[in-house]
């Protein structure tokens, strides 16, 4: 039995459900089992008191109480089984970390993000619902399909600098997801870019030199050329987070190996150049 949830979990909830998912699983769990172990000693206190205080001890009420509570056992999931964690999912009562690409619906000043949220599964439509960070606006969104939602490919929480170990490896034409937020309030979301070639350099293969400058170009090519978004440098040595309250802070750079990876944002490409 415990190979056919498992399978089960595997086949529908296996690219989603990520190592944060099932922290906050076991959380969900361990916050349950508090609950009930608490209602179950206050019963406890409860029916103890009344029969000290009667001065009654009902044998003829053993045997039922047994029985249903045997019943109960053999219909209640064990919460911390995959059968347990797989309904919950199915039910949408488990809210679970992931992260929303394009939130807000696609909303222009989201288009090839992805964004930490609390999302639960809506088993009528198919789709999901999210609950974003309570930092700047507060914003919830209904309807998201399943190719809009992935499981955080990094275990860096979203207002945490995540560590860059790849700025070494860094040459033009790598595809990148580096860290952005509007101000040191916000949370931080995944942006998708790729590196580009430094001013200086005519972009041939042959005579091209920037992945041994210090300095790092970012482009973001759904931006128009001249856009103050289009274009970002770095320095390969002693990248921080950097920025200011106009543009924005620029944090940590993840490199993208992974084809399925790059091939989602592409998929995700908007079908106008953004300003």
């Amino acid at each position: 039995m415990i190979v056919y949830w498992e399978r089960h979990m595997k086949e529908k909830w296996g690219r989603l459900i990520g190592a944060s998912a099932y922290r906050e699983w076991q959380l969900h769990v361990a916050s349950r089992s508090r609950v009930r172990n608490i209602s179950d000693q206050t019963k406890k206190k409860g029916l103890f008191e009344s029969l000290v205080v009667s001065k009654i001890w009902p044998f003829s009420w053993i045997r039922p109480k047994l029985a249903s509570s045997d019943c109960k056992v053999r219909t209640s999931l064990p919460v911390e089984s995959v059968m347990s964690l797989y309904l919950s999912l199915e039910s949408g009562k488990f809210w679970f970390p992931a992260q929303v690409y394009n939130r807000e619906n696609g909303n222009v000043g989201f288009m090839l993000s992805c964004y930490d949220a609390q999302v639960s599964y809506d088993s009528r439509t198919n789709t999901f619902q999210a609950r974003y960070s309570p930092y700047g606006r507060r914003a919830t969104e209904d309807n998201i399909p399943w190719d809009r939602l992935r499981a955080a490919p990094v275990d860096t929480p979203s207002h945490k600098l995540h560590v860059s170990d790849c700025l070494h490896d860094l040459k033009p034409g790598d595809h990148i997801e580096i860290q952005w937020r509007r101000n040191k309030e916000f949370p931080y979301g995944w942006w998708y870019g790729v590196i580009g070639h430094l001013e200086l350099c005519d972009g041939h293969e042959n005579r091209c030199r920037c992945h041994y400058s210090d300095t790092v170009t970012l482009e973001f090519s759904q931006y128009t050329p001249g856009s103050r978004w289009r274009q970002v440098t770095i320095n390969r040595k002693d990248h921080r987070e950097e920025g200011n309250e106009a543009d924005g802070f620029y944090g940590g750079i993840r490199k993208l190996y992974n084809e399925e990876e790059i091939a989602r944002w592409k998929r995700l490409w908007p079908t106008q150049v953004l300003e």
